[in-house]
């Protein structure tokens, strides 16, 4: 069983991680190179399944436990999804819940939106709580955002959401981004 250093490792070294959010997506993620498989979508009781393939083929299957429909959003939904289908990571965009997710060994990703400066400001509190493996700022077509949140924290940041084109992923890396995240299959070839 790889570890948690492994992992984050991986997800590094293939810094394009397919964002997958109906069955037709995974289906060309499980064909693509990505390495990491977001996955956006899935119920309780199909999501054992769908981490299942994704672990199949080779890959990192990192559920965004709040997008799973019938969890609540609670901490021992954490338990639950972990001893439900032992994916190797959760998003969430609860402090409390990547909390939970890193104490029980699993890979971390909090999701932050960051609409205004208000959300801007209050993101060192939430990653304070949290204490996650990676933050996932969306959108992630804003470089001089992501330059400014890469030189204020030393957790790796996922540029996600509205990236379609190589210029965007070239410019999210180039201010600081250890990787994007998208459902465009097109970025998943690059």
């Amino acid at each position: 069983m790889e570890d948690i250093q492994s992992k984050k490792q991986r997800l590094l070294d293939c810094p394009v991680i397919a964002a997958v959010k109906d069955e037709a997506g995974l289906q060309q993620a499980l064909q693509s190179e990505c390495e990491v498989i977001f996955l956006l979508f899935g119920t309780v009781l199909s999501v054992a399944g769908l981490v299942q393939q994704v672990q199949a083929a080779g890959k990192l299957a990192i559920v965004h436990i709040d997008l799973v429909d019938g969890l609540s959003q609670r901490e021992v939904a954490v338990d639950g999804l972990a001893r439900m289908c032992a994916p190797d990571g959760i998003i969430s965009t609860k402090p409390t819940l990547v909390r939970r997710a890193r104490h029980l060994g699993l890979l971390t990703v909090q999701r932050a939106f960051i609409l205004d400066s208000l959300a801007l400001s209050n993101l060192p509190a939430q990653l304070g709580v949290g204490k996650p493996d990676f933050i996932e700022i969306l959108p992630g077509i804003m470089p001089r955002v992501i330059a400014e949140i890469t030189q204020t924290t030393s957790t790796p940041v996922i540029a996600g959401g509205l990236i379609k084109y190589k210029e965007e992923v070239m410019a999210a890396m180039r201010a600081g981004a250890a990787a994007v995240s998208t459902t465009c299959p097109a970025v998943w070839a690059m």
